[in-house]
């Protein structure tokens, strides 16, 4: 069998269930710690639809790129947040994707950290349900 690469995500099992912060993506099956699990996608915004949307679901790749990751086109957009996440998001050539910075067991939800701007804003106090905040 060869060998994937590091930025092309694995075939894994994932399904969206109820979580604590409504839908989240979870585990279908065992992911091991440095996988690629998913691509983030969606539709690439100009830079006036950037200002003026109301998604929840954009993600910064550049200072000129911008994608709406809706969860409609998008099962990645259905991960949440937390401070003590088992995911982290990759930049590679224009692409996101969400890696594994921990063993995940089947049935686990996947979370990464959204970064600061969101947690000062959403996470005091925390709904993460993480012991200790990154930011503050």
């Amino acid at each position: 069998m060869a060998k994937r690469g590091k930025y092309v995500p694995g075939e894994w099992k994932l399904a969206v269930k109820r979580s604590s912060a409504g839908l989240g993506l979870f585990a279908g099956e065992a992911i091991p710690k440095g996988a690629c699990v998913i691509e983030y996608v969606g539709r690439v915004l100009s830079a006036e639809e950037t200002e003026t949307s109301k998604s929840k679901y954009l993600f910064e790749i550049s200072k000129t790129k911008t994608i709406d990751g809706k969860p409609s086109i998008n099962k990645a957009g259905y991960i949440n947040h937390s401070c003590s996440p088992n995911a982290e998001t990759a930049i590679n050539k224009g692409h996101v994707f969400v890696m594994t910075i921990k063993n995940v067991k089947p049935g686990e939800e996947l979370t990464y950290d959204y970064g600061e701007e969101y947690c000062i804003e959403h996470c005091v106090p925390c709904r993460c349900t993480a012991k200790k905040h990154l930011y503050g």
